[in-house]
């Protein structure tokens, strides 16, 4: 890049990337302009229309981005709902259809706090912690508790959550919180699901999310997804809530499987922000699990 302003550096800086495959060059241009100048990316917008000089360090940045680094690698930072989380090399980045599983999570929750319970939730395979720290920001009073295996993961996850006082456990997500049986309203997963054979279309996916995030275990990927659903019914109260995300593929299959089995009730699939069923919920029966 040879720009000298910062209006010349964004046309170009999103050119690249462009060219690149990226799927949103312009906002991806602004958004590491505004990293480096720590202003909002309405700032970076308004600066464009001035003499504004280029930031140090811009083209190296756009470089990464154009070989598919993913953006939030960049910045250290991923949006989900209403907050800014850190995240970086070794955790998974959230996506935008999480969104929706952890507002049926909320609800939920929400719903319990409703009855003059202290709602007690958990999060199953949190990661970076993005539905824990939604639950614990946006449930007044809700007792949060979060499970991640990958130490990597769970270093993020930890820098995320302590500030909120959610209780973080290095744990298997298939043998987490026996001492907590069946003394939860909602138990929420977002498990790894990509079937063995399955590559992730997007680069910034296929390599830089890392494998024991992505895949869920057998040719189906649905070994840890049903892990997660047997530990729901361990550890949900009666009338408690379970919803995790899953494969679009796989919606079908995950709904029988759990409307089959006599511990759960009002199974329901549900979609995410582009219509695809990616969530199924279930409510916890009286029955053993």
């Amino acid at each position: 890049m040879e720009s000298t302003t910062l209006a010349a550096a964004l046309r170009e800086a999103a050119a690249i990337l462009a060219g690149a495959g990226v799927p949103t060059p312009a906002v991806d241009a602004e958004l590491l302009a505004a990293h480096l100048l720590g202003e909002s990316r309405g700032r970076v917008k308004a600066l464009a229309f001035t003499d504004a000089p280029v930031p140090p360090g811009y083209p190296e940045l756009v470089a990464e981005r154009a070989a598919r680094v993913p953006l939030q690698h960049l910045t250290g930072t991923a949006s989900f709902r209403y907050l800014d989380l850190l995240v970086g090399p070794g955790v998974f980045v959230p996506r935008p259809e999480t969104e929706t599983v952890a507002q049926l999570a909320i609800d939920a929750a929400r719903s319990a706090a409703v009855s003059g319970v202290t709602p007690k939730v958990v999060d199953l395979g949190t990661g970076s912690g993005a539905i824990a720290a939604s639950l614990a920001t946006e449930v007044r009073g809700a007792e949060v508790h979060a499970v991640e295996l990958s130490p990597l993961a769970l270093a993020w996850a930890k820098r995320n959550l302590d500030p909120l006082g959610v209780h973080l456990l290095h744990g298997d997500l298939r043998t987490a919180l026996p001492e907590h049986d069946g003394t939860f309203d909602v138990v929420v997963s977002n498990p790894p699901y990509v079937p063995e054979d399955a590559i992730p279309n997007e680069p910034e996916a296929a390599e830089h999310d890392p494998a024991m995030a992505l895949y869920g275990g057998g040719k189906d990927g649905l070994e840890l997804p049903l892990a997660a659903a047997r530990t729901a019914a361990r550890l949900l109260k009666p009338a408690g809530y379970f919803v995790m995300e899953h494969a679009e593929v796989q919606a079908g299959r995950i709904a029988a499987l759990l409307a089959a089995q006599p511990c759960w009730r009002n199974v329901a699939t549900h979609t995410d922000l582009n219509g695809r069923p990616r969530a199924t919920s279930a409510v916890r029966t009286a029955a053993h699990t």
